[in-house]
């Protein structure tokens, strides 16, 4: 392991070990002033967030952009605070950490024995968004995390998400599409965190007014189980509780090849991640980029 995967495994750590017994009006300041640091120091990170956001807010201002940045870095280290507390939460404090709207959607789907796959973008919290589901309404579900570098770092996250109720499985190694299948077919749940996929499968769709490649497992998955296939957005609304709202279901095209139900399917999914992303832009953590034209200059408009 290298000096820096060492450091990197070791910080975490101790977020876990020593944030997680804060009391948590002081989190919430140590979160905040974390998040202020970064953002005035404009890494790498805050820029790539600053210029997505640019693509969500066609004409903001510099100054909309620089305060909508601001905001995305608070949000990204709530995710962080809460997430590194959640593991010393009562069962109570998650129970009431989360609002739901039209949750009868998932209720109702996974009423019917045919399973139900829960498709998220990187809004506030999927983590604790997770727990709730398996805490509050006593549904466990499986999900895949993506194999972080230092193994160690993996491990850790692995072992989290296990305590909080879900089943993890690795991203990589090729038997995940099949044991999420399974689970479906025996009328189990599925969440999947699905806006940003930069394998050669991933499917092309226009996500606000250009092109982003998204992962076609989720839409893959409904067609081969039968399972429900339902988005999900989450955001923050300045009190302690997570809101959401589970979308209407995506159905599977009547007509048309496995690929071409696969795009009709992702760039549906696509167009509920951009509803909920443009009402609160500022809860949308991705850091990295997204576009093919940011990954690909010669992709990029004329």
């Amino acid at each position: 392991m290298s000096a820096q995967d060492r450091l990197t495994d070791a910080l975490y750590g101790l977020g876990w070990s020593t944030v997680r017994k804060l009391p948590e009006p002081v989190a919430v300041r140590l979160g905040r002033t974390i998040a202020d640091l970064a953002w005035k120091q404009r890494g790498k990170g805050v820029r790539r967030l600053e210029s997505n956001y640019a693509r969500v807010v066609p004409g903001a201002s510099p100054e909309r952009l620089a305060a909508l940045s601001r905001a995305g870095m608070r949000s990204y280290l709530r995710y962080w605070m809460e997430s590194f507390r959640l593991p010393a939460w009562s069962a109570e404090r998650i129970k009431g950490g989360v609002e739901v709207k039209d949750l009868h959607h998932l209720t109702e789907g996974l009423a019917a024995g045919k399973g139900v796959v829960l498709a998220l973008p990187h809004l506030a919290n999927w983590d604790l968004a997770g727990a709730w589901v398996t805490t509050k309404l006593g549904i466990p579900f499986t999900t895949v995390a993506e194999r972080l570098k230092p193994e160690t770092l993996y491990d850790r996250f692995v072992a989290y998400r296990e305590g909080l109720g879900m089943e993890v499985l690795p991203h990589s190694g090729g038997t995940a599409f099949g044991t999420l299948a399974r689970r479906l077919r025996d009328g189990g749940l599925v969440c999947l965190v699905a806006d940003r996929d930069l394998s050669a499968s991933g499917v092309e769709v226009d996500f606000f007014g250009d092109t982003a490649r998204m992962p076609a497992g989720p839409a893959l998955l409904a067609q081969q189980t039968g399972a429900l296939l339902l988005p999900v957005t989450l955001w923050y609304d300045g009190s302690p509780v997570m809101r959401g709202r589970v979308h209407p279901p995506v159905e599977v095209p009547e007509s048309g090849t496995r690929d071409e139900k696969t795009s009709v399917m992702t760039q549906a999914l696509a167009g509920a991640f951009a509803t909920g992303i443009a009402d609160h832009p500022e809860d949308w953590h991705m850091l990295q980029r997204l576009w093919l034209a940011d990954l690909d200059p010669e992709k990029g408009r004329p």
